[in-house]
């Protein structure tokens, strides 16, 4: 189905069409629950995040003035209530491995995907982001997947933009040793 623009949807839902927040719910639910699920690790809690912000979506929307895009304001939420959430269950987050990686090039890796059929390296990749920190996780998954900008992500996680890219490029070194790894277990594993 070829979803209509957010804002169109918005003037409907200020008319009274509760359908058009359906379908704008609709529009953006598989990225919220993927943002939801990278933080938390857990479906059930991604899950509950997602229902928690988006009824709170719901009864701010009169809040919304549309100085972002509609998506990055719900994303923000969406980031906020997933972190709210693992702090309650008292995660502990693991810092990035500061060690320097010797010749790391993005061709490399790149190279190395492009034999693997498509969905094993979908699993590979989601190996590698499982392996990240959650929060690091969320901004690869905002920045690549849903190809938000940096300042998107800055403004959806309220860390500086040149926070976020530190931490792209650190995630993007630590998924590069984490699939540097896994493709090595993986070819010894068949020789």
């Amino acid at each position: 189905m070829a979803y209509k623009d957010d804002s169109l949807y918005l003037e409907q839902i200020r008319n009274g069409n509760t359908n058009a927040y359906a379908m704008l719910i609709n529009k953006h639910k598989t990225m919220a629950f993927n943002v939801a699920l990278r933080i938390t690790r857990n479906r059930e809690d991604a899950e509950e995040v997602i229902q928690d912000a988006f009824l709170k979506v719901y009864y701010s929307l009169k809040d919304f003035e549309g100085k972002s895009k509609f998506s990055t304001w719900l994303y923000k939420i969406v980031y906020n209530q997933a972190i709210s959430k693992i702090r309650k269950k008292s995660i502990a987050q693991s810092d990035i491995n500061e060690e320097i990686i010797n010749n790391f090039t993005v061709g490399n890796i790149s190279r190395d995907l492009n034999y693997l059929a498509s969905e094993d390296q979908t699993k590979y990749i989601n190996l590698a982001l499982s392996k990240l920190p959650e929060e690091d996780s969320a901004i690869v998954t905002l920045f690549y997947l849903n190809e938000s900008s940096i300042e998107e992500v800055s403004e959806i996680t309220g860390l500086s933009e040149s926070n976020v890219k530190v931490k792209l490029h650190r995630s993007r070194k630590k998924m590069y040793e984490e699939l540097k790894q896994l493709l090595n277990n993986e070819v010894n594993t068949l020789l």
